[in-house]
């Protein structure tokens, strides 16, 4: 393994969402992350071939029925060897199967113990269903997104899954991995997506209690709001996004656009901030896309076209950096951030169910006795 993380053992119960994206970006980094997958297929929502299932790339996998006493054995023997836990149940779920935080510990006082959920551990929703748009919409941060005297707009599920839960979570562990080099003792992370989002919106909040953000959608600086920091259609269809805020930009876009400021509203007249979006978008609708990209890509106008997923990874500037790689022929976002001398690597695609875990446990430590006695007790282990 290679990178910052390399020589970390990470065991993963396998979940869907922000827990899975959190053992994607421990395993992009060099962490060793074995997940314990069900020995049936379940309704974690995966897709029906492995490579497609981006976000578990880099893992090895056990199957195991955690019904099951000595399945449960088997996995507190892991969490014995490993440096960090990844789950993703309700509150309580883990201590009724006998895999909770106190149960762990006792085996392995190290262990940093991650537990991701949407409330978090306690408070009266903690036990309530949800998904992300749950989650965001109770931080405030659903509200904030979509056009002025329209409906909210669900931005994908990138703030509280993957922003506000599994990067938060990843953070976390490295943070609890860090700490424990000097105490010598493990803890329990509580990361709850409504809270993960919540941080999220920590400069929105600050402006709204100064005064210089209003409690409305659209009508803000970054939220739609101003002319000059929103998308416009092209004379194609297409779309072309710019965000010239500061005045050198802002005239720089206006030059580009074969606009006089003479003869438009000031940047700042909201009143008359309309005026100034149709003169805009009549410009814009005067080329094409491609020919916007001619004018203003690489100047200081805050230009940049609206990419599709399918168009994105051949961007020059995507392809000149090595933004997106192909594994087993899927296209997908390359591992980020990058290192100078510990880079990080997709060190193999995802696997099916038990793929690489009889490697893995070799790897962790345990001996070909140990392993057929895993199997011997219904693990599904693969030599693969």
């Amino acid at each position: 393994m290679s990178g910052p993380l390399a020589g970390v053992k990470v065991l993963e119960i396998a979940g869907i969402g922000p827990g899975p994206f959190c053992g994607m970006l421990l395993a992009d980094m060099g962490a060793d992350v074995l997940r314990v997958d069900r020995l049936e297929a379940s309704d974690l929502g995966l897709p029906l071939d492995a490579k497609y299932d981006i976000m578990s790339r880099g893992r090895r996998s056990i199957a195991l029925d955690l019904k099951r006493p000595e399945s449960v054995e088997t996995a507190l023997t892991l969490a014995g060897r490993a440096d960090a836990l990844i789950e993703g149940f309700r509150p309580g779920v883990t201590e009724r199967l006998g895999l909770g935080p106190e149960a762990c510990l006792a085996r392995n006082p190290r262990l940093v113990y991650g537990r991701i959920t949407g409330w978090g551990q306690d408070g009266p929703l903690a036990q309530a269903a949800g998904h992300d748009i749950n989650y965001i919409a109770l931080a405030g941060a659903l509200h904030a997104i979509g056009r002025s005297g329209e409906a909210p707009v669900p931005p994908l599920n990138l703030v509280g899954d993957f922003g506000g839960g599994g990067m938060v979570l990843a953070f976390g562990i490295v943070c609890a991995l860090f700490e424990v080099r000097a105490s010598g003792r493990g803890q329990v992370i509580d990361a709850a997506m409504s809270e993960g989002a919540a941080s999220l919106m920590a400069m929105f909040y600050g402006r709204l209690a100064a005064g210089a953000w209003q409690d409305a959608r659209g009508i803000n600086l970054l939220d739609s709001g101003a002319p000059w920091y929103d998308v416009y259609e092209t004379a194609d269809g297409k779309y072309v996004s710019i965000g010239a805020i500061e005045a050198r930009f802002y005239a720089e876009l206006l030059k580009r656009l074969g606009l006089d400021a003479q003869a438009l509203p000031g940047q700042f007249e909201v009143q008359r901030w309309p005026e100034l979006r149709a003169a805009f978008a009549r410009a814009f609708k005067k080329r094409t896309r491609d020919e916007w990209c001619q004018e203003m890509e690489g100047t200081d106008a805050c230009f940049a076209p609206v990419l599709s997923l399918a168009e994105a990874p051949q961007h020059a500037q995507n392809q000149a950096r090595g933004a997106f790689v192909a594994v087993a022929g899927v296209t997908q976002p390359a591992p980020v951030p990058r290192f100078s001398r510990t880079p990080g690597r997709i060190a193999r695609g995802a696997p099916q169910r038990g793929e690489g875990g009889a490697q893995a446990l070799a790897d962790w430590g345990f001996s070909p006795g140990e392993i057929e006695k895993f199997r011997a007790r219904g693990a599904l282990l693969l030599d693969l």
